[in-house]
């Protein structure tokens, strides 16, 4: 059986629960490197669906 557990590590309770977890031999954590709008571009740009572009090209699009 698998469980999710979603903990806010900004209170100091939370930290050392976490802390605790991290001691357990049965416990996996699966924590993203990034945000999930920063992961979903890294999964689109390494599937290729994705296009190209110059940086005047972006700066041109982005301040018009």
């Amino acid at each position: 059986m698998e469980i999710t557990i979603k903990i806010d590590k900004r209170s100091k309770q939370a930290k050392v629960f976490y802390e605790y977890l991290k001691t357990l031999p049965f416990v996996e954590f699966e924590e993203p490197r990034y945000n999930k709008d920063t992961e979903k571009a890294i999964k689109e740009a390494k599937s290729g669906k994705t296009t190209k572009t110059t940086l005047e090209d972006f700066r041109k699009e982005l301040y018009s």
